[in-house]
């Protein structure tokens, strides 16, 4: 009875251990396969998936297509005219008369006046160029975004670590002097000051959060993948290059920027087109053989022979198209000069920011997150002792917050004005490079 007894609580042990380790085993499968869908990436790596998946890059390929497929039309001749007719014939005269069919057939190949066709050729290829140039520039806006993006995400995960660190210690703070249900005025008052520090800190972890949630979900849609594709940025580390000399990036931009690019080829295309309206003023000329024969009685006739027919120009000369085409040209031309101020003043704008955002950086410490969080460390336990006072407590922890925020944000708007340089000027050499990431420990 007694080894009856004994094996059944040993089987319900054995029962409550295995019930036990089951969830666990369940969960680290869940964390596994967790981790596994949130592989960290390299910000070149998320790059290099949206130039090749970003679904707008179709948009673009076929602006390409249509524009070679609209040189093909400007350099083919128009179709030959085929006309033709039939009837009846009667012929009466001098007490004779006859009956009998007529009919005539012709082709007509038209002729463009000379230099017409050569002009419309060089305004489809100056289409097939801008449709080059967009799609260039698209890319390199894409790049610069994604990277934006992707150190975003990374900074908002940093920001949501940092929040969430100070709020868990706040909590824990907190809980330990309720606890304690300290008497008088001054504990109360602390205890105060702790839970709305606590607050703040949740609200920035929560800010962190969402911005790392909407920085993902555009990520997914540059990269082509589902919005809820999870993603995490494995410890980026940005070094950042001097810009050149101002009159070097102005010379840059006006050789190398997409924009006044695509003006100075509209400019060009347009003065085609002035031309191409003043060619049309002189008619298109249609030569062809014509056949006719008509048939009266035992009486035949037949007439062959080359026709010629164009239109006479007495009342549409084509003026109003050439002053519109002259028109356009004068707005093309403005536009290109207005481009030029425009950019001169964006690019001076970024150089100014970038070098701002760099001089800032370069009175770093290498180690300042680190340092500040070491002090935060410092300044919990200290307080639990009660060798700091309240207020060097919660300024430490608030402090190394906004460290944490400012570093990266700087960083983030270095970036930003790094990139917004490279598309104005079209840098060979991208100003900002990305060191292998680091998991932290």
């Amino acid at each position: 009875m007694k080894l009856s007894s004994l094996w059944c609580r040993q089987f319900a042990v054995a029962a409550l251990a295995a019930s036990q380790i089951a969830p666990i085993a369940q969960g680290q499968e869940a964390v596994s396969a967790n981790v596994a869908t949130n592989v960290s990436q390299t910000l070149d790596a998320l790059v290099a998936e949206a130039l090749e998946k970003n679904p707008e890059l179709k948009f673009y390929d076929a602006e390409i297509s249509a524009a070679k497929a609209g040189r093909m039309t400007a350099g083919s001749f128009a179709n030959p005219e085929l006309s033709g007719g039939v009837g009846q014939k009667s012929a009466r005269g001098g007490g004779f008369s006859a009956e009998g069919v007529a009919w005539s057939v012709s082709v007509a190949q038209p002729f463009e006046w000379p230099g017409r066709m050569g002009l419309r050729k060089a305004i489809a290829n100056h289409d097939i160029e801008l449709a080059k140039l967009g799609y260039e520039r698209f890319k390199v806006a894409l790049a610069g975004r994604v990277r934006t993006l992707a150190y975003g995400l990374f900074a908002a995960q940093e920001k949501s670590a940092a929040a969430s660190e100070v709020a868990e210690r706040f909590k824990a703070l907190r809980e330990v002097l309720v606890q304690r249900d300290p008497a008088g005025l001054t504990p109360l008052l602390e205890t105060r000051v702790i839970e709305a520090t606590e607050l703040n800190a949740q609200r920035k972890a929560s800010g962190a959060r969402l911005a790392a949630q909407s920085a993902l979900l555009e990520l997914n849609q540059l990269r082509g993948n589902p919005p809820d594709t999870h993603l995490s940025i494995g410890q980026t580390h940005l070094t950042f290059q001097a810009p050149a000399d101002r009159n070097a990036l102005m010379s840059m931009a006006r050789t190398n920027n997409f924009e006044l690019r695509v003006r100075a080829v509209e400019l060009a295309q347009q003065g085609f087109r002035v031309n191409l309206a003043k060619n049309e003023r002189y008619p298109a000329i249609s030569v062809g053989p014509f056949v006719a024969q008509e048939r009266a009685g035992g009486d035949r006739e037949t007439q062959a022979g080359i026709g010629l027919s164009l239109p006479l120009p007495l009342w549409n000369r084509n003026k109003g198209t050439v002053e519109a085409a002259v028109a356009r040209q004068t707005q093309a031309e403005v536009s290109l000069n207005v481009a030029e101020r425009e950019i001169q003043r964006k690019v001076i704008e970024a150089a100014l920011t970038y070098e701002t955002h760099l001089r800032e950086m370069a009175n770093w410490r290498p180690d300042a997150v680190h340092h500040f969080q070491q002090a935060a460390e410092v300044a919990d336990r200290h307080y639990r002792l009660g060798a700091v006072p309240i207020s060097t407590y919660v300024e430490l922890q608030k402090q190394y917050l906004d460290a944490v925020e400012g570093l990266l944000d700087t960083k983030k708007e270095a970036l930003e004005s790094a990139a917004q340089l490279e598309l104005l000027t079209g840098l060979p050499l991208p100003l900002t490079k990305t060191a292998a990431p680091e998991d932290p420990k």
